[in-house]
């Protein structure tokens, strides 16, 4: 572990501007971005007294190799450079407030013709409008259900649209008016986008509106004597009342903000928040976090309120920047970016550089933004409400939390003890072979990081060397797969850690994170003697000599280890009770979903252009162009005539042929026969 005074800065180098600065462990990986007033300041502080650090400051800047810093010019421009490093390198002691894959949310597909309803999790996406979070998957078709008799929007998937399109006949839903029906042409396109934008109207607050204009439809329909019309507008207006009842009115003038709480001890900090929107609570999300690694955060000597203001800028930096972007990548109007950031921010209290935040809130919006304590009043109510869901949160984390990360540490000290590694293994890599008889040969990578899954370092590989005579060779395909990934890790750790950009006048830092620039503590193989014994000459020839390696067979469980000079031919066995043994199943079994899902999807395209090789008039080129096109089988059977034809060399007659070997029923009616002239282009 590196001695901090042998990569502390000068005395005197530092400069007495304000900047962000970054930790980089000795292998260039970013592992910590801060800000400060004064660079001189905040950095000698991380290396005036190592004991007076909390234990999280001290382990952040043990592990560091190195220290660097950029000079701005106001806070405001620290602010978003800090954001900005934050977001591209991920650095592991920083706060990262990442939204939980619980909080699903309602998407309406406006860059559709017939626009869609439908509950989403994942990356925003350009032209599709967003309602939520909700807590509950469940509470966004509860929703959609109540709303779909006044607002019959479509909620099919495309291929169910599709299918009802070719038959003539709508779904069940259209049959009990929940939806328009477009799929048969009940409405136009336009209508269909009519009721779909009062959809969205009525989520986004306009609901006075919708109610009043029902109404006079109502009662014209009465005047007209036409009682089922009205009828049928007087259930619509209940079912909007009952709708808006679920959605509690906490301010009575409207107001659009976001109230944030926190629940903190000396290690984590909850944080919750309500989003409020025309005086309704909209949606709710939460976080439990690690607590900061600034030492004004942290330290022994610091006041809670102090620790509780940065927690508070942290936040509000880090949330507010990603919901900008969300609203840029995603947002299907003005209206939707704005409301991602709101008018008023209540806080519990506000940072220090509280007018450089609502200065950099108001840039985001693209209008002024208050950053507020409420004192009195509903706001206040609210706040306090929010902070005891901050607090029932973090007891809940702290109850489960206890079990979980005492069972793997267990099971880290119990692998560490049976392999008589120096130090636990707090990175695991693990590697898996899939294959059918020696064909579609692909292998997969899986990590885990204190004994948690990280999958966004998850790699799959398509072996070349291995399987190349069309045999299996399981030993060949590790050997592999090991010399490319320890091969890429030598390769970026002797990169350096900064590179000339053209124009500049020095050298600037590397933009990217390098994740696999370090290298596992642990590198585990599904096999016995052979694989272990392969990876294990593979990391002796590549000069690697930190990373232990060790196999996992199926059949009894054993832990084998190299045996390169013949010393220790026998496996070590753990107990059948072991949490160090349990762990490494888990990562082991892991890699094999992982690699045979990969081995499906390669196995499903190569046979797709199977199936296509008795087609007459389609060759090699346009075989590989259709399933380029299309991804898969499933996609290309689900595929129209006019969309097969939209792929360049498919006509009319091709693609009814390709459906036809398919198995799809097609219309041949008026479809000209393949010419010869056809055939002979393929």
């Amino acid at each position: 572990m590196p001695d901090p005074a042998t990569y502390r800065p000068a005395p005197g180098s530092i400069p007495l501007e304000p900047g962000v600065y970054r930790f980089r462990d000795p292998h260039g990986r970013v592992i910590y971005v801060g800000k400060a007033k004064s660079l001189r300041s905040r950095l000698n502080s991380y290396f005036a007294d190592l004991s007076g650090l909390a234990p999280r400051t001290r382990q952040m800047v043990m592990t560091a190799g190195s220290v660097e810093w950029t000079v701005v010019g106001t806070e405001v421009e620290a602010l978003q450079l800090e954001y900005n490093w934050i977001k591209e390198f991920d650095p592991r002691f920083n706060i990262r407030y990442r939204d939980d894959k619980s909080y699903p949310v309602l998407a309406v597909t406006l860059n559709e013709e017939y626009p869609r309803l439908f509950v989403y999790r994942g990356p925003r996406r350009k032209g599709v409008r967003y309602f939520g979070p909700y807590s509950h998957a469940w509470a966004i078709r509860e929703t959609v259900d109540l709303l779909t008799r006044v607002f019959p929007a479509r909620t099919c998937s495309a291929g169910v649209f599709k299918r009802h399109n070719q038959i003539g006949r709508p779904c069940l839903l259209g049959y009990i008016d929940k939806c328009a029906a477009p799929c048969v042409g009940r409405v136009s396109a336009e209508e269909h986008r009519r009721i779909v934008l009062d959809f969205c109207d009525f989520l986004a607050g306009k609901t006075d509106r919708l109610a009043r204009d029902m109404e006079q439809q109502m009662n014209a329909a009465a005047e007209q004597l036409d009682f089922e019309r009205a009828a049928r507008l007087r259930d619509n207006i209940s079912a909007l009342k009952r709708a808006l009842e679920k959605q509690t009115v906490v301010f009575g003038d409207g107001t659009d903000a976001d109230v944030v709480a926190f629940a903190d001890d000396e290690l984590e900090a909850a944080v919750q928040v309500f989003h409020v929107r025309g005086g309704r609570v909209r949606g709710q999300r939460g976080w439990v976090v690690e607590k900061s690694t600034e030492p004004e955060a942290t330290g022994v000597v610091v006041p809670g309120e102090s620790g509780l203001k940065i927690l508070v800028e942290q936040f509000l930096t880090q949330f507010y920047g990603e919901q900008a972007e969300l609203g840029g990548a995603g947002a299907a109007g003005e209206d939707d970016a704005a409301n991602l950031v709101p008018r008023q921010v209540l806080v519990p209290v506000l940072p220090e550089n509280a007018d450089e935040l609502a200065a950099w809130l108001s840039g985001l919006r693209g209008s002024n933004v208050q950053l507020r304590v409420p004192v009195r009043g509903d706001k206040r109510a609210l706040a306090e409400t929010v902070h005891r869901n901050a607090q029932d949160a973090l007891t809940q984390h702290k109850l489960k939390r206890a079990g979980d990360f005492n069972a793997r540490s267990e099971a880290l000290q119990s692998i560490q003890e049976f392999l008589g590694l120096a130090d636990a293994p707090l990175r695991i890599e693990c590697v898996d072979i899939s294959h059918v008889q020696g064909t579609d040969v692909v292998a997969s990578l899986v990590v885990f990081e204190d004994g948690l899954p990280r999958k966004s370092d998850y790699r799959h590989y398509a072996i070349r060397e291995a399987a190349g005579d069309g045999r299996s060779d399981d030993v060949a395909s590790i050997a592999e797969v090991t010399r490319r990934r320890f091969a890429r890790h030598v390769a970026d750790a002797q990169a350096p850690l900064t590179d000339e950009a053209p124009g500049d006048d020095g050298p600037r830092a590397s933009a990217r994170p390098r994740r696999f620039a370090y290298p596992p503590n642990l590198f585990v193989v599904d096999g016995g003697a052979p694989q272990v014994n392969a990876a294990a000459a593979v990391l002796e020839e590549l000069g690697v000599t930190d990373v232990a390696v060790v196999g996992l067979a199926k059949r009894l469980e054993e832990v084998w280890v190299p045996n390169l000079d013949g010393t220790s031919p026998d496996p070590v066995i753990m107990p059948r009770n072991s949490d160090g043994l349990y762990l490494l199943q888990r990562v082991r079994d892991e890699a094999h979903r992982f690699a045979i899902g990969y081995h499906r999807s390669k196995r499903s395209k190569r046979m797709t252009a199977s199936a296509l090789d008795s087609v007459r008039g389609l060759g090699e080129h346009r075989r590989k162009a259709l399933v380029t096109h299309f991804g898969s089988v499933a996609r290309l059977k689900d595929a129209s005539v006019e969309e097969i034809t939209a792929v360049p060399g498919i006509g009319v007659a091709t693609a009814n042929a390709v459906l036809e070997a398919l198995g799809v029923p097609t219309i041949k009616d008026d479809v000209p026969p393949i010419t010869g002239q056809e055939a002979d282009r393929a």
